[in-house]
């Protein structure tokens, strides 16, 4: 499989807590199964947020770095339904 094909990439720089999780989620819950996002955003309660939802999504975070202000995430969606 060939990321760069299956990635989908998310901009979320500017935007406040809550939308970059509830954003990420909705795109998330959007993909085909093995499909990676990759969410970039400025908001630092993020790198709390967004893995923990990751986790409640039964997806996989595969990396969350941080570079100055600018946070990125890489996660892959699971073929796993979300949590009710």
């Amino acid at each position: 499989m060939d990321d760069a094909a299956e990635s989908v990439e998310l901009d979320l720089t500017g935007l406040k807590c809550p939308l970059p999780v509830l954003r990420t989620r909705k795109a998330l819950r959007a993909l085909g199964a093995g499909r990676v996002l990759m969410v970039t955003c400025t908001d630092p309660m993020a790198m709390i947020d967004i893995p923990n939802m990751v986790r409640e999504e039964g997806a996989a975070l595969d990396s969350a770095e941080r570079d100055g202000d600018r946070l990125r995430f890489r996660m892959r969606a699971s073929a796993k339904p979300p949590h009710s």
